[in-house]
């Protein structure tokens, strides 16, 4: 992820003026507004595509009630007044019909990422996004962890500091309990199979 830093002192740019630019973007980055300033994330790996497909097929089997959108724009102001695209973002069936690019993350039930071999993963996707993920109250955040094989599953979101207060890791090939409101348990050893 290459970024565009806002010097102190600088204007920055409003959340219009970021959206204008993230609707210009090609279809081969993906744009996210943070810290005051623009992130850009190259377009992700057949493998990783793959491990958001098998998790979304899981998802679809054990709870036909919801849908799992991917690369679905989050406002989450508590990520330093930002806008987010996790890699798939769990809630109730049509839930963001009639939304933009851009929407509120009311209603939001789980968010995923999917580790990328870039340099930015640690910073964004192991520490800022989980805090504002949970600052913003989504009561889930699954971390798939291609670096380190790891399946990572916050709950119990805080609020008030951001973050999540329940946090438990398991290695891929071992079984994932994803709690309320999935309530799913997932077979990670096919995650093997799309790691470098």
């Amino acid at each position: 992820m290459r970024c565009v830093h806002v010097r102190h002192g600088e204007p920055r740019h409003g959340f219009a003026g970021f959206e204008t630019i993230a609707s210009a973007a090609p279809e081969t980055v993906t744009l996210e507004f943070a810290g005051g300033r623009i992130e850009v994330r190259t377009a992700a790996d057949g493998d990783h595509d793959t491990v958001v497909t098998w998790l979304a097929r899981r998802c679809m089997q054990a709870r036909p009630d919801l849908d799992l959108y991917q690369g679905r724009g989050l406002r989450v102001e508590a990520y330093r007044e930002g806008r987010a695209k996790p890699d798939a973002v769990l809630a109730p069936e049509a839930h963001f019909a009639g939304h933009g690019e851009w929407a509120d993350p009311d209603g939001a039930l789980m968010v995923v990422e999917v580790t990328s071999y870039d340099s930015d993963t640690d910073k964004r996707d192991r520490h800022e996004k989980p805090t504002a993920y949970g600052q913003v109250g989504i009561p889930l955040y699954l971390l798939i962890d291609r670096d380190s094989c790891t399946v990572t599953v916050h709950s119990n979101p805080d609020r008030q500091v951001g973050g999540y207060r329940d946090v438990h890791t398991s290695k891929f090939g071992e079984k994932v309990c994803v709690p309320e409101p999935m309530s799913i348990e997932l077979d990670t050893e096919i995650l093997k199979n799309y790691v470098r």
